[in-house]
C-alpha cells in the first residue's frame, strides 16, 4: 500500500492509549467517538449511510475499501452518519458503471474524516478484548498524548440519547419508488387495499421503508418522540419501531409510548433498537455489549432453522429480565447466545434484534415483513367481525 505523495498524515488514538498512524482520506478535522468494528466484506455505503452508526468511528475489516465508489442508489439515508471511517487501504481510483463519485470525496463533500494505511487486524483483535472504546481521529492533533488528553471529555455511549440528532423532524409519508435492484422475493400484493403503517424513526434505513411499501404497506413515518394519541390518530393497521444508534435505556418517552400502545392491539413489529424499545415497555432490561455485532453473517435461530442475518447493535436485552409469563423469545444469537427476537403470547407484537431489510446483507429474514403483513391482515378480519 502506497499513499499518493500528497497524502496528508492522520492518527488515531483509543481511550486505552493505543496509538495508530495512518494516513487521512475525506475530509481534514478530528473527530472523537465510541470505536466499533465492522466485519463485513460489502456494503460500505450503506453501513456509513446507516443512521444506527451515528456518533461511531467504524473500522471496516475487509483489507481494501472504495473499491466501488459511491451513487446515490446506496444510501441508507440522506447523508454519512459516522463520525468517521477507519481502513486499511483506500482505493483511489473505483471501477464500477454505477459510481459518481470516489468514496474520498464523498466522505469530504459530507465534512466526515477518515484515516487508512493503519493495521485493522490488530485494532479489531484490541477491541475484542478490551471492549468497544472510545478513540479520535484527527489531521490537526498529530501529538498522541495531546489527543488523547481532549479524547477524555467525549461522552460515553452508555447513556448516550442519539436517536435525537437523526429522528426526522417532521411526519412523512415514504412515496419514493423502489429501484428494480431492491425488487426481490416477494411479488407485489394484488387486488388488496394497502395497509397502513406508522414508523416510528429513531434513525430508519430506507430499505426497511423499500420492503414494507414493496410488501403493500402506505407508511407514515413520525419523529421518536411522538406520543400514542398522535399516532393513533393516523388509525395504523400496524406499528413499526425502527433501528436507531445509541443507548436504547436513555430514549425515555419511546417506551413509555409503546407501553401506552400495547392495550390498544395494533399489530407492531420492531427492528434492532425498535426491538429492544419494545422490549423496554414489556418490562424487560437493556445492557451494553462488550463489542457488539456488526457484520452480515450473524447466525440466529432457536429451533432447527438457523438464518443468516445482517446486524448492527451495541446493545442488547437482558433474557432474565423479560417476562417469560406473557413474552416469549423466539431467536438467540447462535455466537453468544443473545436475545434476537422475540414475541407476545397474546398481543400482535414481535421484534428481532436483526435487520432483515439487510442492505447490505442476506435475505434470510426478508419473510418478517409478510409476517406482520399477515398479522395486519388478520387482525383487520378480527377487527371486522366483531
Amino acid at each position: 500500500m502506497f499513499p499518493p505523495a500528497e497524502t496528508q498524515p492522520a492518527l488515531l488514538v483509543l481511550a486505552n492509549g493505543s496509538i495508530f498512524p495512518g494516513f487521512s482520506f475525506g475530509a481534514a478535522g478530528t473527530v472523537m467517538g465510541e470505536v466499533v468494528f465492522n466485519t463485513g466484506m460489502t456494503g460500505y455505503q450503506e453501513v456509513l449511510t446507516d443512521p444506527s452508526y451515528c456518533g461511531q468511528l467504524v473500522t471496516f475489516t475487509y483489507p481494501e475499501l472504495g473499491n466501488t465508489g459511491v451513487n446515490l442508489e446506496d444510501e441508507e439515508s440522506q447523508r454519512p452518519q459516522v463520525l468517521g471511517a477507519i481502513a486499511r487501504n483506500l482505493c483511489q481510483h473505483p471501477s464500477n458503471w454505477r459510481s459518481t463519485q470516489t468514496l474520498s470525496a464523498y466522505l469530504k463533500q459530507h465534512h466526515i474524516p477518515g484515516i487508512y494505511g493503519i493495521d485493522t487486524r490488530a485494532l479489531t483483535r484490541q477491541l475484542r478484548t478490551a471492549g468497544a472504546m472510545n478513540g479520535a481521529i484527527s489531521t490537526e492533533v498529530l501529538d498522541s498524548e495531546e489527543l488523547l488528553r481532549q479524547l477524555q471529555d467525549a461522552p460515553a455511549m452508555e447513556g448516550l440519547n442519539l436517536v435525537q440528532a437523526v429522528t426526522t423532524e417532521h411526519p412523512y409519508e415514504w412515496e419514493a419508488a423502489t429501484p428494480a435492484a431492491w425488487d426481490y422475493l416477494e411479488p407485489p400484493e394484488e387486488n388488496q387495499a394497502p395497509l397502513t403503517v406508522v414508523a416510528l424513526d429513531f434513525g430508519i434505513k430506507r430499505n426497511i421503508l423499500r420492503r414494507l411499501t414493496r410488501y403493500g404497506c402506505r407508511v407514515i413515518v413520525v419523529p421518536a418522540a411522538t406520543d400514542a394519541a398522535t399516532i393513533l390518530a393516523y388509525k395504523p393497521d400496524g406499528i413499526f419501531l425502527s433501528n436507531g444508534p445509541g443507548d436504547p435505556a436513555a430514549v425515555t418517552q419511546a417506551p413509555e409510548t409503546v407501553a401506552a400502545l400495547l392495550d390498544k392491539n395494533v399489530p407492531t413489529f420492531g427492528i434492532c433498537m425498535g426491538h429492544q424499545i419494545l422490549g423496554l415497555s414489556l418490562g424487560a432490561k437493556t445492557f451494553k455489549l462488550k463489542f457488539g455485532h456488526r457484520g452480515l453473517n450473524q447466525p440466529c435461530g432457536l429451533t432447527a432453522q438457523v438464518e443468516i442475518t445482517s446486524q448492527n447493535h451495541g446493545f442488547a436485552l437482558d433474557a432474565d429480565s423479560i417476562p417469560d409469563a406473557e413474552v416469549e423469545i423466539t431467536h438467540l444469537n447462535l455466537n453468544d447466545r443473545t436475545v434476537a427476537g422475540l414475541r407476545h403470547k397474546t398481543l400482535p407484537l414481535f421484534s428481532v434484534q436483526y435487520h432483515p431489510e439487510a442492505s447490505p446483507g442476506p435475505h434470510d429474514a426478508d419473510y418478517l415483513f409478510r409476517q406482520f403483513v399477515d398479522l395486519m391482515r388478520e387482525h383487520q378480519g378480527q377487527t371486522a367481525t366483531r
